[in-house]
């Protein structure tokens, strides 16, 4: 397997383009069996999570193609679409239940995988399987495959979801598209992926009302048509960058970067000492002066601190001046990379779902093993305010949501280097 190798030291300054938001995409993707007519997808990250989808939709029937060094995805679902999602492409990816929603609502009945992908949590079905079920789905588990169908397909429903989830929201908004009647979803995620999806599905002619609210209301129709849209730029990649120049010094512009992405986020940096700054191309990031202040962190769904930067965050707080607090109230388990910064000489105490961060002015060096995704580029962070050499190994992870990484941060001054495996 790959390594980064990090040497920390190095101020950064230069400019990072941001790639389109991987779990926007993710969700956008399924879309195609919705329709018959192409749909074309522009500002595709180029991800091994893109990948492992198209993978997914090519074995369900769809024709799926990379186009302009993957930055451009055209899919066409015209012709026979199987309604077997199998295990063994489904286990590498949390998001391949969004071909659920879609299935059911094309075909009228669909047998799904449960899901695998980084080990953060149990993340469990229910919550779509419940919101489904409102709608006029049967399901039911077997082998460890979610079995659903319709008598005459979904019906438009009141579909209260017990948490705000965004893979649900996303596979109900899917499926509601084509329902009979209308569908009111009440404690729909907010994020901005959501907006994207509902934009992208409305160019495709559904009628929705409310996505970014937290409730949305779809009226369905009979059929839907072909679109080409933009995915809307990463927001945890644009955060990611963005405490690049905030951990280690200097100064980077972070290119198509927003602020309302970010707001939570950067309202915390702007409290630890870091300016934020709104340009004509994207967002400029740099410390105000001297070391980072500590904070407190606390992460919840949109517009609140995001769960996927919280591992990042935690990388920064630990070269902080103080003591921080980082509450994680969206997964279980997402403490995993703490044990990792130990090795590095950070201090870090974790009860239960809080991590208390006790800031130390330096880093250092050492081998480190990244466990999932997020914690994977937080290792790195932390390599770039280390002193000596950082190995991270096992970066397969970072690939899933990071295009390049090594790339990105060595144009602007890091030192960093891919090393293949054996």
């Amino acid at each position: 397997m790959d390594s980064i190798v990090v040497t920390g030291g190095a101020e950064l300054r230069g400019s990072i383009e941001i790639a389109g938001a991987k779990n926007a995409c993710l969700a956008l993707m399924p879309a195609t069996l919705l329709t018959e007519e192409p749909l074309t997808l522009m500002n595709a990250p180029r991800l091994s999570d893109i990948k492992t989808m198209t993978l997914l939709l090519q074995s369900l029937g769809s024709e799926v193609q990379s186009l302009q060094d993957g930055r451009v995805i055209a899919m066409s679902s015209l012709g026979p679409i199987s309604t077997t999602a199998e295990y063994d492409i489904v286990r590498k990816m949390r998001a391949s239940n969004l071909v659920l929603g879609p299935l059911l609502a094309r075909e009228g009945h669909a047998v799904v995988s449960l899901p695998g992908g980084c080990a953060i949590g149990a993340r469990p079905m229910d919550i779509h399987v419940t919101a489904l079920e409102a709608m006029g789905a049967e399901i039911e588990l077997k082998d460890g495959y979610l079995h659903a169908k319709t008598q005459g397909g979904l019906k438009g429903a009141r579909v209260p979801l017990r948490f705000a989830s965004v893979g649900a929201t996303e596979n109900v908004l899917m499926a509601a598209t084509l329902a009979k009647g209308t569908t009111v979803i009440e404690n729909a995620a907010r994020e901005p992926e959501i907006v994207d999806l509902a934009s992208c599905l409305s160019k495709m002619g559904a009628q929705i009302d409310g996505a970014g609210a937290s409730t949305i209301t779809i009226q369905g129709v009979d059929r839907l048509g072909g679109a080409t849209h933009a995915v809307v730029t990463d927001r945890i990649e644009l955060g990611t960058y963005m405490l690049a120049p905030a951990i280690c010094g200097g100064e980077v512009e972070c290119l198509g970067g927003r602020l309302e992405l970010v707001e939570a986020f950067a309202a915390k940096l702007d409290e630890a000492g870091i300016s934020v700054e709104e340009t004509a191309k994207g967002l400029k990031v740099a410390r105000k002066n001297g070391r980072v202040a500590a904070v407190d962190v606390r992460t919840e769904p949109f517009p609140g601190f995001p769960t996927d930067l919280q591992a990042q965050m935690m990388a920064l707080l630990c070269t902080a001046d103080g003591v921080s607090h980082l509450e994680e109230t969206i997964f279980e388990n997402r403490f995993m990379h703490a044990p990792e910064l130990l090795r590095m000489g950070a201090d870090v105490d974790i009860q239960g779902g809080t991590a208390t961060v006790t800031g130390v002015e330096r880093l250092k060096g050492a081998p480190v093993m990244a466990t999932d995704l997020r914690a994977s580029v937080s290792l790195i962070l932390a390599g770039l305010a280390a002193e000596g050499e950082t190995v991270v190994n096992r970066v397969y992870h970072l690939d899933r949501g990071y295009e390049h990484v090594e790339e990105k941060l060595g144009a602007v001054g890091a030192k960093i280097e891919r090393v293949p495996g054996v």
